[in-house]
């Protein structure tokens, strides 16, 4: 592979979310079977229970700081690592469309199993949004009361330069298990680089990725594009303006082909890729606490999707 391709690939990897990372903190992983989980669980019974997928090459640690600030505030947050991701032995290969939705539609069986009377939303970080839209496409009953996707990594269709396409197709047919990495570009996924130098430390992240769990990656985002009006509302979409990995006209053209209803939009000025885990991350928190609540979201950003701002926007009303 030549030197341009190489790059190109490389330069593909980056804004496919390679640089996506976890935070250190470390709660116990479920011992049940099936896939590696997290949970943070509030005191009491719970008002509700998120579901949180993580995104490409992260793992269920994602979510410890925003799951320790919900469950403070009643809420139950689960989180499992996706197949071929985190703990599991088949971590570093790509595990194929049908594998992710499975996982998901037996994580979701199971919350119904535990929480049979309470409200559970679906949240998909990056690649997680992906998913979920996958899981909607093929008809899974999530059963969700809403869905939250951050930083959706929906960079399909015409959105993908063609040339990437090229270079990505023929390394994945002449060396589908080269692996490749992003960290001579100078791309960030965060303004958060505490959180960010903890990657290098966490062996759970993958750090070098195959050709084709990459040319894997796209099959997913081009499903999830082509799927996107038949996600149903409540949705809440959140981005960061300063998004390095996918790039912001790829979610805004994403949220242009959304039919749900209803359904609400942020775009966070000060937002990264990572805006769960950025610096102003409880700015993000608190829109998400506020939206499942149906109160009007504290940033202020609120508006409905390809709409306008609208300041007094109220969660899901």
């Amino acid at each position: 592979m030549s030197g341009a391709a190489r790059q190109a690939v490389v330069l593909l990897i980056v804004g496919l979310g390679l640089l996506a990372c976890s935070t250190p903190s470390d709660p116990p992983v479920s011992g049940m079977a099936s896939v590696p989980r997290r949970d943070w669980l509030p005191e009491g019974p719970p008002r509700a229970v998120i579901l949180a997928l993580h995104g490409f090459n992260d793992y269920s640690n994602a979510f410890a700081e925003f799951g320790t600030y919900f469950a403070s505030r009643g809420i139950a947050v689960f989180a499992y690592d996706q197949s071929g991701f985190g703990a599991n032995q088949d971590a570093g290969r790509w595990p194929g469309i049908a594998t992710l939705v499975g996982d998901l539609r037996r994580e979701r069986t199971r919350i119904a199993e535990v929480y049979p009377d309470r409200p559970v939303y679906l949240l998909g970080e990056s690649m997680g949004a992906a998913v979920l839209i996958a899981a909607v496409a093929e008809g899974v009953p999530l059963d969700a009361a809403g869905m939250i996707m951050t930083a959706p990594a929906v960079w399909g269709g015409d959105q993908l330069n063609p040339f990437y396409r090229a270079v990505l197709w023929l390394a994945d047919h002449v060396a589908p298990g080269l692996k490749l990495t992003g960290e001579s570009l100078g791309v960030l996924a965060s303004d958060n680089l505490d959180m960010l130098r903890a990657l290098g430390a966490d062996p759970l992240f993958i750090k070098a990725t195959r050709v084709d769990a990459i040319a894997g990656l796209v099959r997913l985002m081009d499903l999830a594009y082509a799927s996107a009006p038949e996600v149903p509302g409540p949705l809440l979409v959140l981005g960061g303006a300063r998004d390095e990995i996918v790039p912001p006209d790829a979610q805004v053209a994403m949220v242009g082909r959304l039919t749900a209803e209803p359904c609400t939009e942020v775009v966070y000025q000060n937002g990264w890729h990572l805006l769960l885990r950025d610096l102003e991350r409880r700015v993000v928190w608190d829109d998400i606490l506020a939206w499942i609540d149906g109160r009007p979201l504290p940033s202020g950003l609120a508006k409905a999707c390809g709409g306008s701002l609208n300041v007094a926007a109220a969660g899901r009303e």
